[in-house]
């Protein structure tokens, strides 16, 4: 039983708590957690006390080291593996400030057999017994001892990423400090330790590594610890390969020279020397450095070596021996290898050579070594470092030395390509490949080297692209993909001329110009994008109308080191902001032959849509071989405009405008011409902005119009100094003005219906006069006062179809439809054409005799002055003259001049003439003819004028008068109606809006139709006319009645009618449309206007209050 009492728990034999068991567990936990925390506090206590105590000559690291490390052990025992952690961090720590205290030589350690074989996973390999001193540790031991404490815990808390990094730095750190004491620990001791201890840490993390358990961020830090433990220990066994004499078995690579040449030397106090029966290993070195050659390139490229050591192995090994000098190079090298190098020195070699002695050494240590004796001496001396069986078989022979580099280069690639430094595994794949390609492994070579181009011509490295890309060139070659091999040779030339010379560089377009006049299996298209570069021309882009065609310059960059032909080319364009149906492709029509530089090459550009173009894609053939280029050319400095690059927009090339008005044709003259006489029909033909060079017009005249072919065409500048219908001044009032002083003015001929425009109409408004005869058959016809007519402007109007041809090739057509259904492609130019007067008449009195003063009004309807010189009248049957019987007016006031737009009299004096029944209605179907010799004088640019060919003469002025006839309808006067119409009376009640009413007529006869010429006697066509707006007729509205041709007769009409409006409305009205109106006497009349009631109030829908 314990002594006190909290301690002790009663248990009774007999009869057992329930709760006791679970009791004393607790008392047990909580006496040993009292007892911990005592023991913890008593040892912090101390370890502080010492701590205070750290700078006094009397402090003893081992005392320290002993509290600290059982407080860490108790932790661990407890599973408090943190706090653990800890102890053994401060531990570190300090030990390592009390390394650095100045005064003490302390021994580092690492001169025990295997102490190059790390032991930072295992702490218990050496006893701390073994490794103390004084009042301290050996540095080499313990450092790796804590280091070892630390990852156990670690990898206790599973934390491998931890263990990897605090790895990574301690392997650095540590190898700094084995650097220092190089001079006292075995040969290449450094390098063989940080071999191992990568080696220990990648297999240890990497086994207690669970993938997938972690964050995507920390996995590939993982991986990139992995990578660079991997890289560290391979460029640590490449540098002990390379003393042992395996360099020429390495690639030099810029990734292997960067590594080793900025690794320096191994540097022991003695360099090791050549064992007494070494004799036939250095006999076996020197015949490998003799019959070393260098590798040749693929297309002979000849390049300087890339160095794998930071100096002369030899110097620096003959200098690091012990009171020796360096002694000649042929000394050193020896004789044989010197007189490889240099061939004319063979014969000199015996008095060449030296003795350099030093006082108390024989002549074997005094002989400089050569490069095949350090090999040995360097490989005798690995082997006596290296502890490790399997390290040592690795340099065993360039066999086992070749796979232990794949095994490391690939563990390298594999780790960095799971982590975010891709492009580091891409570049040790490289190196994979130059081993696999050196063992006629091509076809896993070129998927290596293709990885290893991308990256580099991604980032732009050509120097390190210039040396893996013939590799990769001739890998394809020997596999026998051609188009590989192409595209490699089109990267070789592509690349900075410097990096190659004249002479490779035309090999390699020899080679693609050999392949592309062969037979290729299979031809594909190869991408020249880096090797011609093309361009648009500098300045503003090429701005054409809509379906011109045109010629496009495009400058185009080769980067060919000789002339190179083309057997044909062809270049797109593509449209930008706008949806189009395809990309335009313009082809050269011949070879081209690009020069080296700058070429400019001319295509033809067929007309395009509207819209902005740039440059797309070349294309074209050299050989059987086809190849493309994307590629834009810097065609200048950054800060011009003809700059090509990705961050700035492309430049256009090509502005195709939208449709517009590019000429316009218009009427010269809008008031009406002579018709049946020769006019000048004016045609303004006014550009708009664009050049008429070379215009053809094309002329058909439509029915009822003809041309005077024997006549020629004139056209002459015409001055309009307003603006055009698109709101743009015209070229012709540009340059001319309004002055019309000095005007261009030529004679054309119409030869097939064509007129080809002269050259100085191209820029400049023009007016074109056609001499042409409007076609009248109809004779005029005159009206009367009483029921004027006027004759329709459409019988008048005769067209002219115009086609311009105009632009480059006459790809341009003036186009305007009057009708959009219409098909032709033609301007429709309506003319005019009228008589010079239109005649009416009216009877101006009646004499008591029977004489009739019958008055002839003449209206002008051109604007041209008119001047009448004579005019007679013959008259109809039924009508006689009274005074004279030539037919001339009464007044003889001739000539008469009559303005634009005016009106003269003329009175003839006639009577009415006997004649039976036959000759009135003979006389009811005669005309008279209105007979007028006048003269026109007028300007062609107004309107009607004298016709063409009739020359001007004062002494001939009969030659200038016309003779103008219409006829004219003289009826005699209606003395007794043949039929009365009356309207009948409406009912009393009145009209309301919305009643039906019953519109009555009665129609009476009252004379016979034995004088009228009339087919049906007995019937007489009606027609109620009436506003729409106001009625509503219900019944028919136009028939037949049947009336007897008895004098006498009578008939009644109605029809059902409604009003629509109130008020006073007019009432509809009947018509006799066969019946003439003299003939009707209407009696009694209608009225004018009748009165139309609202309609009735309606209460049916009402509702009471």
């Amino acid at each position: 039983m314990l002594a006190l009492e909290y301690k002790c728990c009663k248990f009774d034999l007999h009869s057992p708590e329930v709760n006791f068991w679970e009791d004393l567990e607790s008392k047990i936990v909580e006496c040993v957690r009292n007892t911990l925390d005592k023991r913890v506090q008593f040892y912090e206590d101390e370890i502080r006390k010492l701590s205070e105590q750290r700078f006094m000559p009397v402090w003893n690291f081992c005392n320290f080291f002993i509290l600290k490390e059982s407080l860490a052990f108790m932790f661990e025992i407890v599973h408090l593996h943190e706090d653990a952690l800890r102890e053994y961090f401060e531990l570190e720590i300090c030990y390592t400030e009390t390394v650095k205290i100045p005064g003490k030589q302390r021994d580092f350690g690492g001169l025990e057999h295997g102490d190059d074989q790390a032991t930072l996973l295992n702490s218990g390999k050496k006893p701390l017994t073994q490794i103390v001193q004084d009042d301290s540790f050996r540095e080499f031991e313990f450092r790796q001892y804590l280091f070892a404490c630390q990852s156990r815990l670690l990898f206790k808390l599973n934390r491998p990423l931890e263990v990897a990094a605090r790895g990574f730095t301690f392997i650095i750190n540590f190898s700094k400090a084995l650097s220092e004491h190089e001079n006292i620990l075995p040969f290449c001791m450094r390098e063989v330790w940080v071999i191992s201890a990568c080696t220990d840490l990648i297999n240890a993390t990497a086994s207690r590594y669970s993938e997938g358990l972690v964050a995507p961020d920390i996995e590939k830090e993982f991986y990139r610890l992995q990578g660079d433990l991997y890289s560290q220990c391979r460029t640590k066994f490449m540098r002990l390969a390379y003393l042992i004499g395996y360099g020429t078995n390495m690639e030099r690579s810029p990734v292997n020279s960067a590594s080793l040449s900025m690794l320096p030397w191994p540097k022991p106090a003695v360099w090791p020397s050549v064992p007494p029966d070494a004799s036939s290993k250095v006999l076996a070195k020197e015949k490998m450095i003799l019959q070393e050659t260098p590798a040749v390139k693929h297309f002979g490229i000849q390049r300087k070596p890339l160095p794998l050591e930071p100096s002369f192995l030899l110097r620096e090994a003959n200098r690091r021996r012990a009171s020796l000098s360096a002694g000649t190079m042929l000394e050193i090298s020896g004789s044989d290898a010197m007189s490889k190098m240099f061939p004319s020195h063979k014969a000199q070699t015996s008095s060449m050579t030296r003795t350099n002695s030093s006082p108390g050494l024989d002549s074997s240590i005094d002989r400089p070594m050569r490069l095949a004796e350090i090999y040995v001496a360097a490989e005798y001396a690995l082997q006596s470092t290296i502890s490790d069986p399997e390290l040592w078989k690795s340099f065993s022979s360039v066999k086992e030395f070749e796979q232990k580099y794949l095994e490391l280069t690939k563990g390298a690639a594999d780790n960095y390509h799971r982590s975010w430094w891709k492009r580091h595994g891409v570049v040790l794949d490289g190196e994979i490949a130059a081993v696999c390609y050196k063992h006629g492994n091509y076809d896993l070579a070129a998927k290596s080297y293709e990885k290893v181009c991308a990256l580099y011509a991604g980032e732009g490295w050509q120097d390190l692209l210039a040396e893996v890309l013939p590799n990769l060139a001739d890998c394809q070659k020997i596999l026998n993909d051609e188009a590989g091999y192409l595209s490699s040779c089109v990267r070789l030339l592509s690349l900075d001329k410097g990096l190659f010379l004249t002479k490779e560089r035309q090999a390699f377009q020899s080679k693609v110009i050999r392949l592309a006049h062969s037979e290729m299996k299979q031809p594909v298209p190869l991408d020249v994008s880096s090797l011609i570069t093309f361009s648009g021309n500098p300045g503003p882009p090429i701005e054409l109308c809509d379906r011109d065609p045109g010629i496009l310059s495009v400058t185009v960059w080769s980067g060919f080191p000789d002339d190179i032909t083309l057997d044909s080319l062809s270049l797109t364009l593509m449209a930008t902001f706008q949806a189009d149906d395809g990309i335009k492709a313009l082809r050269s029509s011949t070879a081209i032959v690009l020069k080296p530089g700058r070429n400019t090459i001319t295509l033809d550009l067929p007309p395009q849509k509207p819209g902005s173009y740039v440059l797309g894609v070349l294309t074209g053939q050299i050989g059987h071989l086809s190849f493309r280029s994307h590629s834009f050319s810097k065609g200048g400095p950054a800060d011009t405009d003809d700059f090509m690059s990705l961050e700035k927009p492309t430049r256009p090339i090509l502005k195709v405008f939208k449709p517009r008005p590019l000429v316009d044709l218009a009427a010269a003259v809008s008031s009406a011409l002579l018709i049946n006489e020769p006019q000048w029909v004016g045609i303004i033909v006014r550009p708009i902005n664009y050049s008429l060079k070379g215009a053809v017009l094309h002329i058909d005249t439509g029915p009822g119009l003809q041309i005077k072919g024997s006549r020629v065409i004139e056209m002459e500048s015409y001055a309009d100094s307003s603006d055009d219908s698109t709101g743009v001044k015209t070229n012709g009032a540009l340059e001319n003005g309004p002055s019309t002083a000095n005007k261009d003015f030529e004679q054309l001929t119409l030869h097939k219906g064509r007129i080809e425009f002269p050259d100085w109409a191209s820029n400049m408004t023009s007016i074109l006069w056609i001499p042409v005869r409007g076609i009248g058959e109809k004779l005029a016809r005159g009206s009367s006062s009483a029921a004027p007519q006027r004759t329709s402007i459409v019988d008048g109007m005769r067209t002219i179809a115009l086609k311009l041809e105009f632009g480059i090739s006459h790809n341009q057509t003036f186009e305007r439809h009057c009708d959009s259904l219409s098909p032709s492609q033609v301007f429709t130019l309506a003319v005019h054409f009228t008589d010079p007067f239109h005649v009416s008449t009216r009877v101006a009195d009646k004499c008591n005799d029977g004489t009739l003063l019958l008055q002839v009004i003449l209206h002008s309807e051109v604007k041209a002055k008119l001047t009448i010189h004579d005019a007679w009248l013959d008259l109809q049957d039924g009508f006689v003259h009274t005074d004279r019987g030539d037919g001339r007016p009464t007044s003889g006031f001739f000539p008469l001049v009559i303005s634009p737009a005016s009106r003269a009299g003329i009175l003839f004096s006639i009577r009415l003439g006997k004649s039976d029944a036959e000759d009135v209605a003979r006389t009811l179907q005669s005309e008279s003819i209105l007979n007028i010799r006048y003269g026109i004088s007028g300007n062609r640019s107004v309107g009607a004028h004298p016709p063409v060919g009739i020359e001007h003469s004062a002494t001939e002025d009969a030659k200038q008068d016309l003779v103008f006839r219409s006829a004219l309808i003289l009826q005699r006067p209606v003395l007794y109606p043949c039929l009365a119409v009356g309207f009948l009376p409406l009912p009393s009640g009145g009209l309301r809006v919305g009643q039906l009413v019953t519109m009555k007529w009665r129609v009476e006869r009252l004379k016979d139709f034995e004088t009228e010429v009339s087919k049906n006697h007995d019937e007489v066509l009606y027609e109620v006319n009436a506003n729409t707006e106001n009625w509503m007729i219900a019944g028919r509205k136009r028939g037949h009645a049947s009336l007897s041709a008895m004098q006498g007769s009578r008939i009644e009409i109605s029809i059902l009618c409604v009003p629509l409006v109130a008020g006073y409305v007019r009432p509809p009205q009947l018509g006799l449309p066969d019946v003439d109106e003299a003939n009707i006497s209407c009696n009694p009349p209608g009225p004018h206007l009748i009165c139309v009631l609202p309609p009735a109030l309606s209460s049916s829908f009402c509702i009471p209050a």
